[in-house]
C-alpha cells in the first residue's frame, strides 16, 4: 500500500460542456471548438488559471470532421497551451472517458503529471448538415456513423447485415431476454421504464440534448417519430448520435487542489477502476447473452474499492442500448426502478460516439457536490466489447491508492467459455441462438439475420429475406421465442444461406 501523499491522491477539481446548436451549419463549432469550450469551462469551473499549467491532454478520437485528425495537438493550439503530453485514443469507444480517468489518476499517482485535462466532442450534426448542403439530399442521407461503417466492415458477419453497432445489440438484446425468460412484452416493458426514466433525467440537466420526458409507451411504441431501427428497438431506445457535444474535465492531486484554494465541496476524489474486454470479432464470443468483461469490471470495481450496492447513491449504466444497462443492473442488483443516469443515456442526454462518458462524468461530479458520496460510472464501448468502470466521491476512497492496475483482463478471461467454431460454408439445420429484423425507414422490415448453432456447435449465419413475411412475423410478433427454436439454412443463388422454418 502506497503512503497517503496528497501529492499523489488524483483528484476531479473541474468540469465543463457545452451544446453548441446552430442552425446554419457554416456558423457551427468543430469538434476542436467543442473541445476548447468544454475544456475552458472546465477551467473556470475549478477557479481559473489551470489550463496552462496541464502537463497531459488526453482526447477522444472524434469521427465527425475526421481531416482534422489527429486533434489533440489543434485543442492545444487552440488553448494556447504546451502540454508535455499529448495523446488521442485510436478509436472513438465508448469507454474512452473511464479509460483516460483511469490513466490520469494513476498519472498523478506516479507523480509524472501535475495537472490532467481530458476531453471529447462530437459534431455529426454540423457534419452531416455541411454534407447535405455541398452533396445535395437530407442530412439523414449522410449518416458519418453508418457510411463509416460500411467502408471499415469487412467479411463474413458484413454479408449478413452486421455492420454497425445498432445491428449487432439486438443480438444481445434478443438473447438476454430469452434467457431471463421474459417474454417480449415483458423486455419491452423493462426497456421503456428505464429509458422512461433516462428521459426524465435529461429533462432535468441543462446540458441535456433531448430535454423532453417519454412514457415508457411512447418508447417502446413504433410510430413515424419513432420508427422502428433493428428489433426490437426503436429510434426512441438507441444512442443518439446526431447531436453538436463535448465535454471534458480537470484532474490534479489533492495537495495542489488545496495549494490552489479549490474548495473541500467541489473536489471529487478518483476510486479504483477495473476493466475488461470480449473479443473484438462478434462471431468469437462465447455467448450473447452474458458478458464477462462486463461482469468483472464492475464487480471488480466495487470489491477493489471495498464497497458494495448499498454504498452507491449514483449511477451511470452506459445507455447506448437497452440490453447494455439491463445486462450491467444485474451484475450489481441495480433496481429497474432507480435511475441507472445522471446525465440522461445516449438518446436523451446525447450519444456523442466515444464521448458519451465525459458529460457523465460532468453530471456526476455536479450530483455529488450537491449530494450523496459515491458515484459508479461503467463504460461499454465498441460491440459490447469494452468495459471500463470507476467509482468516484466526494469523500477521499479509503481503499484507493495510486497508481494501481486497472487491467481485469485475465480475471475475465478464466470465466469465459471457449467460443465455438464458425463455419461460414454450413448448409442444413440449426438451432437460432439470436436474431434481429432490419427495417427501413418507412417501418417496413428490410431483411435479418439469425446467428444459428448446428448439431455440431459450430455457429453460422443465415439472412431472413424481407418479404419472407411468415419468417418476419414468427421473430417479431412476440407469440413465441424465437431463441432455441429449429428451422433451416438454405443456400441462395446470390451465395449467401437464407433461413426457413424446418
Amino acid at each position: 500500500m502506497i503512503a497517503r501523499d496528497p501529492s499523489r491522491i488524483p483528484v476531479i477539481i473541474g468540469v465543463g460542456q457545452i451544446n453548441d446548436r446552430s442552425d446554419d451549419p457554416r456558423e457551427g463549432l468543430d469538434p476542436v471548438g467543442l473541445m476548447a469550450t468544454a475544456l475552458r469551462r472546465a477551467d473556470e469551473d475549478a477557479g481559473g488559471n489551470w489550463l496552462t499549467q496541464v502537463d497531459s491532454l488526453a482526447v477522444v478520437d472524434q469521427i465527425a470532421f475526421r481531416h482534422l485528425n489527429p486533434v489533440a495537438s489543434a485543442v492545444a493550439e487552440a488553448l494556447e497551451i504546451s502540454p508535455d503530453h499529448t495523446y488521442q485514443t485510436p478509436l472513438p469507444m465508448g469507454d474512452s472517458p473511464i479509460m483516460l480517468l483511469n490513466e490520469a489518476a494513476n498519472r498523478i499517482g506516479e507523480g509524472d503529471v501535475k495537472v490532467a485535462a481530458i476531453v471529447g466532442a462530437e459534431a455529426l450534426r454540423t457534419a452531416s448538415k455541411l454534407a447535405a448542403l455541398a452533396k445535395g439530399g437530407s442530412p439523414s442521407d449522410h449518416n458519418t456513423m453508418r457510411k463509416r461503417k460500411k467502408r471499415t466492415a469487412k467479411g463474413y458477419a458484413k454479408q449478413y447485415g452486421l455492420v454497425a453497432p445498432v445491428d449487432i445489440y439486438p443480438l444481445y438484446e434478443n438473447a438476454t431476454r430469452a434467457a431471463w425468460r421474459q417474454t417480449l412484452a415483458e423486455g419491452q416493458a423493462e426497456s421503456g421504464a428505464i429509458w422512461s426514466l433516462f428521459s426524465k433525467v435529461a429533462a432535468q440537466h441543462d446540458g441535456a440534448w433531448i430535454r423532453e420526458e417519454k412514457s415508457a409507451e411512447e418508447v417502446c411504441t413504433p410510430s413515424p417519430e419513432n420508427r422502428p431501427i433493428a428489433f426490437p428497438y426503436t429510434k426512441f431506445m438507441v444512442a443518439n448520435s446526431s447531436v453538436n457535444q463535448g465535454a471534458g474535465f480537470l484532474v490534479t492531486s489533492l495537495e495542489l487542489a488545496h495549494e490552489r484554494g479549490v474548495p473541500d465541496d467541489q473536489i471529487i476524489y478518483i476510486g479504483h477502476g477495473a476493466a475488461a474486454h470480449e473479443d473484438e470479432d462478434i462471431l468469437q464470443r462465447d455467448r450473447y447473452d452474458y458478458s464477462a468483461g462486463m461482469e468483472v469490471s464492475l464487480t471488480e470495481t466495487l470489491r477493489l474499492n471495498q464497497m458494495t450496492l448499498d454504498d452507491i447513491d449514483y449511477a451511470e449504466l452506459y445507455s447506448c442500448f437497452p440490453c447494455v444497462p439491463k445486462m450491467a443492473r444485474r451484475v450489481i442488483g441495480w433496481p429497474e426502478g432507480r435511475e441507472a443516469t445522471v446525465f440522461g443515456g445516449l438518446t436523451f442526454g446525447g450519444g456523442p460516439i466515444g464521448n458519451y462518458m465525459s458529460h457523465a462524468v460532468v453530471a456526476m461530479v455536479q450530483k455529488l457536490r450537491s449530494s450523496g458520496k459515491n458515484g459508479l460510472l461503467f463504460a461499454n464501448g465498441g460491440y459490447a466489447t469494452h468495459n471500463h468502470s470507476i467509482i468516484v466521491s466526494n469523500k477521499p476512497v479509503e481503499a484507493a491508492s495510486f497508481p494501481h492496475s486497472f487491467d481485469c483482463q485475465d480475471t475475465a478471461d478464466a470465466k469465459r467459455d471457449p467460443a465455438p467454431i464458425v463455419d461460414e460454408q454450413y448448409e442444413g439445420t440449426g438451432t437460432i441462438e439470436s436474431y434481429t429484423v432490419f427495417y427501413n425507414r418507412d417501418g417496413s422490415p428490410r431483411d435479418g439475420v439469425v446467428v444459428a448453432r448446428n448439431a455440431a456447435g459450430a455457429r453460422f449465419l443465415a439472412k431472413v429475406a424481407g418479404d419472407d413475411g411468415a419468417m418476419i412475423a414468427f421473430l417479431t410478433d412476440g407469440s413465441n421465442q424465437p431463441v432455441g427454436t429449429s428451422g433451416i439454412g438454405q443456400r441462395s443463388e446470390d451465395g449467401l444461406l437464407y433461413w426457413y422454418s424446418a
